[in-house]
C-alpha cells in the first residue's frame, strides 16, 4: 500500500517538472511583414514556417494557428509551403482610411509549446483610386457686379489613397475670365477655389462652363473631373458665411444615438430665396457619413451608431452651408472623443475695464483673467487664446492670472465696440476648452473732420423771388460721436459787386439750409460763387469747406424792345415808301426788336395785329420783314397804316407793339399829282375850300423845295466820304449791324432807297427806284449806274415832317 502511495507521488511531481518546463519555454516574439493592397486571395505574405523555426509539414502537426479578437481574418496559414498569405483582397483604404501607416496586428499560437508569436503585416497603399468629386456637375451663380479678385470656393476631390497616391493638384481648364487658386490646410488638404479676373456681363454671356480636373501622383497618373458651370446672376454675390470656420465639440464615448452633438449656424446677408441656408455633409473618408448625420435645415449634428474612443479619438467632419442660388461656403466641425478627460477649463475674469479711449497706447490693460481647470496632470495644465484676428494680446502673469493687452493701436469710427472671446483649453486628450466673451468700449476723441457727400454743389433759383427764400441745403457728416460730431455752418464772407454776400445770402448754422436775403435779378448777375464751411464741435474743431455754384435762372420779366423803326421824339410816325409796281412779296421795310431775357424768353415772333388795308401787306413771323402780299392796285389808298406785335415765348408772354406808316407811291412827285388832280368843286360856296387847297400846294412846295436841297447836301456828303473811304482802302460800308442779347445776335438791317436826282432847266423831280437788300447780289447794271443818293436814318425821320401824305 506504500508503494503505491510512493509511485502515485513520483508520477505526480514528474506531470509537474515536466509542465513547468513547457512553461518556461513558452515565449513571445514579433514579426513583421509587408504586403501590397489589392492582392489576390492566397498571395504570398512571408514564410512563417521559416520565421518560426519549424519546417511546413510541422505547422500543422504542432497546431500552428493564427489567433484574432473578433477582427475579420485576412490572413492564413498555407501549411503546404509554411507561408502566410492572403486569405481574401485587402483593402487598405476600408482598413485603415487616410492614415499614413495602415499596420493589421494577429497572433500565431504554437499549441504544443503554447507559445505565442504577434505578428504586424504592414499594408502598403497602390494607386488603385482616382481621385473623385462629390458630384459630377457643380453649378455657380456669380452676380454680375461681383469685383475681379472675387474667390469662390469650389468642391473638393477625395482619394482615399495617401502619399504621393493620393490627391496632389487642381487644374482648372482655360478661360478669359475665371483661374485657379489652390490653398493648403493647416492638415495639408487643398482647397480649391475660382477667382474672378474680369468682370462678368450678364448680358453678353450668361453662363460660363470650366472644367476642374483633380489628379494624384501616382503612377500611372490619375484624375477626376468636375463640370463646373458659372451662371452670372444680377444680384446674389453674398455666400452663406458660418458664425466661425471651424466648430469644437467634445462628447464622451458612451453617449446615446441620436444625440445632439452641435448646431452650425450660416447667415446670409441676402433676402428671400437668396438667404434661404441649407447644410450638406461634404464627401468625407471611411465611414464618418455612417457615423454622423446632419440636419440640412437646422444644422444639427448628431450621432448614427456608437461611438469607441479605441476606434477613433476625434473626427474631423467637413460641411457647407449653401444658399437657394448655389453660392456655399465650408466649415469644419472636430468631434472629439472623451474616456477620461471630463472637466473643461474656468476662466474668471478677475478685474475689468470696460471701455478704453481710440487714442490708447499699445499695451493698455484691459483685464485680468484667472483661469482654473478641476482636472490634475497634463489634463489641468490650461492655455489660453483670443480668437480672431482681434488686436488685443493674452500676456501671462502670476500664477495661472493673465492680462489682457491691446496690441495695436484702436480705431472707434472702424469698430466701436470689440466683444473678444477667449479660449481656455486643457492639457487633456483630447483637450476640453471654455469660451468666455469680454465686452470693450472703445471711446471717441476728435481725430475726424466733417465731410460732404460730394466734392462741389450746384443750385438754381429763379430771379424775383421772394425774400427769405430757401434756396440750397448742404450736408455733412462727422463718423466721429457727441459734441466731436455737432456740425455747425457757416458762409465765407465775399463781395458781390462791391455789396457784401452777407447782405444777400445766409446760411443756417444748425441745419445748412441757404436763404436768399434779397429778390436776385438775371439781368445783374447770373452766378454767385459760395464758399460753405462745416465746423464740429470737438476741441480743438476741425472743418471742411465745400464750394456752391449759385446760378440764377431767367424770368420772363422783360418785353421786348423795338429797335426799328425808333419811335419819333416829336411824335410824328415814320413814313415807309412802297412803290405801286411792287409785285407780291416786295420787302417794304423790317421791324426789328431784341429781349434783355434769355433762352425760350428772348425768342420773338412778329405778328400784324391791324391794317387799313387788310390783305395787302403780311409780316414774317420770325424776321419781321414786312411784304406785300398782293400787287398793288390804283384803288388802294395812298396812305396805309400798319400796328405791328412783337412777342416773346416766355410764360406768360409779354409784347410790343409799333405802328407804322407806308405811302404807296413810285415817286414823290405822283404822291404830290395824286393830291393835285383832286377835283374843285363847282359849287361857289367851296370856294374857301379851293383857297386852303391851294395855299396847302404853295406850302408843300416850299417843303419839297426844302427836302430837294437837304438831299443835294447830304448827297455831296457822302460824296465827300466815300472819298475818304477810297484812300483808306475800304470798298464801301456795311449794311448791317448786330446788337448782342445774352449771348444771341439779333440782325439789324438798316433799309434804305436810292434816290436819283435828275434837273433841267423847267423842273426837277425825285425818281424812287426798286430798293436793294443786304442779302441780295446787286446786278452787273446796277454796279454800272451811277452811284445813288442814300437816304440815311435820319432823312427817313424828316419824312415824319411831311404832312403831304395825310389824307
Amino acid at each position: 500500500m506504500s508503494k503505491c502511495l510512493k509511485f502515485r507521488h513520483g508520477r505526480g511531481l514528474a506531470l509537474l517538472c515536466a509542465l513547468l518546463g513547457m512553461l518556461c519555454d513558452t515565449g513571445t516574439g514579433q514579426i513583421r511583414y509587408s504586403v501590397r493592397e489589392e492582392l489576390d486571395k492566397g498571395s504570398f505574405v512571408g514564410n512563417i514556417s521559416k520565421d518560426l523555426g519549424l519546417e511546413p509539414r510541422e505547422l500543422a502537426q504542432r497546431g500552428v494557428r493564427i489567433v484574432s479578437r473578433g477582427r475579420t481574418q485576412l490572413f492564413s496559414l498555407n501549411p503546404r509551403s509554411g507561408s502566410l498569405v492572403t486569405a481574401g483582397r485587402v483593402d487598405r483604404e476600408e482598413l485603415c482610411a487616410q492614415s499614413a501607416r495602415c499596420l493589421v496586428k494577429f497572433n500565431i499560437l504554437i499549441e504544443d509549446k503554447l507559445k505565442i508569436f504577434e505578428v504586424e503585416v504592414d499594408i502598403k497603399d497602390i494607386n488603385d483610386n482616382a481621385p473623385s468629386f462629390p458630384t459630377e456637375e457643380l453649378e455657380i451663380k456669380i452676380g454680375e457686379l461681383t469685383v475681379p479678385g472675387t474667390r469662390f470656393p469650389l468642391k473638393t476631390a477625395f482619394d482615399p489613397d495617401v502619399g504621393t497616391n493620393s490627391l496632389q493638384n487642381y487644374k482648372l481648364s482655360p478661360t478669359d475670365y475665371f483661374s485657379l487658386v489652390v490653398n493648403t490646410g493647416s492638415d495639408g488638404a487643398k482647397y480649391p477655389e475660382l477667382v474672378l479676373e474680369r468682370s462678368l456681363d450678364r448680358e453678353k454671356k450668361e453662363v460660363h462652363q470650366l472644367d476642374l480636373t483633380a489628379s494624384d501622383g501616382g503612377d500611372p497618373v490619375r484624375s477626376g473631373t468636375l463640370c463646373i458651370q458659372v451662371i452670372v446672376l444680377d444680384a446674389n454675390d453674398n455666400p452663406p458665411v458660418f458664425t466661425q470656420p471651424e466648430y469644437h465639440v467634445s462628447v464622451l464615448e458612451n453617449v446615446p444615438v441620436g444625440t445632439r452633438l452641435i448646431t452650425v449656424n450660416a447667415t446670409d446677408p441676402d433676402e428671400g430665396f437668396n438667404a434661404q441656408v441649407s447644410y450638406i455633409l461634404d464627401k468625407m473618408p471611411g465611414k464618418i457619413a455612417q457615423i454622423f448625420q446632419l440636419n440640412s435645415a437646422t444644422g444639427d449634428l448628431s450621432t448614427l451608431k456608437s461611438l469607441d474612443y479605441e476606434e477613433a479619438m476625434s473626427y474631423e467632419i467637413k460641411l457647407e452651408a449653401q444658399d437657394g442660388p448655389g453660392l456655399f461656403s465650408r466649415a469644419k466641425i472636430l468631434v472629439t472623443v472623451l474616456d477620461v478627460n471630463d472637466n473643461a477649463p474656468e476662466v474668471t475674469i478677475t478685474s475689468l475695464t470696460g471701455s478704453v479711449p481710440e487714442e490708447a497706447a499699445t499695451g493698455t490693460e484691459i483685464a485680468l483673467i484667472n483661469v482654473h481647470d478641476r482636472d490634475s496632470g497634463q489634463n489641468g495644465q490650461v492655455s489660453v487664446s483670443v480668437l480672431g484676428n482681434l488686436p488685443f494680446n493674452l500676456e501671462k502673469s502670476v500664477g495661472q492670472y493673465y492680462r489682457l493687452v491691446t496690441a495695436g493701436s484702436l480705431d472707434r469710427e472702424q469698430v466701436p465696440q470689440y466683444n473678444i472671446s477667449l479660449r481656455a483649453t486643457d492639457g487633456g486628450s483630447p483637450p476640453l476648452s471654455t469660451e468666455t466673451r469680454i465686452t470693450l468700449h472703445v471711446t471717441d476723441i476728435n481725430d475726424n473732420p466733417p465731410t460732404f457727400t460730394h466734392a462741389s454743389y450746384s443750385a438754381y433759383i429763379p430771379e424775383n423771388n421772394p425774400r427769405g427764400a430757401s434756396i440750397f441745403s448742404v450736408t455733412a457728416q462727422d463718423p466721429d460721436s457727441e459734441d466731436n460730431a455737432l456740425i455747425t455752418y457757416s458762409l465765407t464772407d465775399d463781395t458781390i459787386q462791391g455789396v457784401s454776400l452777407s447782405s444777400y445770402i445766409s446760411i443756417n448754422s444748425n441745419t445748412g439750409v441757404l436763404y436768399a436775403l434779397r429778390s436776385f435779378d438775371y439781368e445783374q448777375f447770373r452766378e454767385i460763387p459760395l464758399l460753405v464751411t462745416a465746423s464740429d464741435s470737438g476741441n480743438p474743431p476741425l472743418s471742411t469747406n465745400i464750394s456752391l455754384n449759385l446760378f440764377v435762372v431767367d424770368q420772363n420779366d422783360n418785353a421786348p424792345e423795338i429797335l426799328y423803326p425808333a419811335l419819333p421824339t416829336d411824335g410824328s410816325t415814320g413814313v415807309e415808301l412802297a412803290p405801286r409796281s411792287a409785285e407780291p412779296g416786295y420787302l417794304v421795310t423790317k421791324v426789328v426788336a431784341i429781349d434783355k431775357d434769355s433762352g425760350q424768353n428772348a425768342w420773338l415772333s412778329y405778328r400784324l395785329l391791324k391794317a387799313s388795308e387788310p390783305g395787302l401787306f403780311m409780316v414774317g413771323l420770325h424776321t419781321g420783314e414786312v411784304r406785300t402780299a398782293r400787287a398793288l392796285v390804283d384803288r388802294d389808298v395812298l396812305k396805309q397804316s400798319l400796328v405791328v406785335s412783337v412777342q416773346d415765348h416766355g410764360q406768360p408772354p409779354l409784347s410790343a407793339t409799333v405802328t407804322l406808316t407806308i405811302a404807296v407811291a413810285d415817286s414823290i412827285p405822283d404822291v404830290l399829282a395824286d393830291l393835285g388832280n383832286i377835283k374843285t368843286p363847282a359849287d361857289p360856296e367851296d370856294s374857301d375850300l379851293t383857297l386852303y387847297l391851294v395855299v396847302a400846294v404853295a406850302v408843300v412846295s416850299c417843303i419839297f423845295l426844302a427836302f430837294v436841297i437837304m438831299i443835294l447836301v447830304l448827297r455831296l456828303r457822302r460824296w465827300h466820304m466815300s472819298r475818304m473811304l477810297h484812300s483808306t482802302g475800304d470798298r464801301g460800308m456795311p449794311g448791317s449791324h448786330f446788337v448782342g442779347v445774352d449771348r444771341m445776335q439779333a440782325f439789324l438791317q438798316t433799309y434804305s432807297h436810292e434816290v436819283s436826282l435828275t434837273a433841267d432847266s423847267r423842273k426837277s423831280h425825285i425818281i424812287f427806284p426798286q430798293p436793294n437788300y443786304a442779302d441780295t447780289l446787286i446786278s452787273q447794271e446796277s454796279c454800272d449806274k451811277s452811284e445813288p443818293l442814300l437816304v440815311s436814318q435820319d432823312l427817313l425821320e424828316t419824312k415824319g415832317d411831311l404832312k403831304l401824305f395825310e389824307p
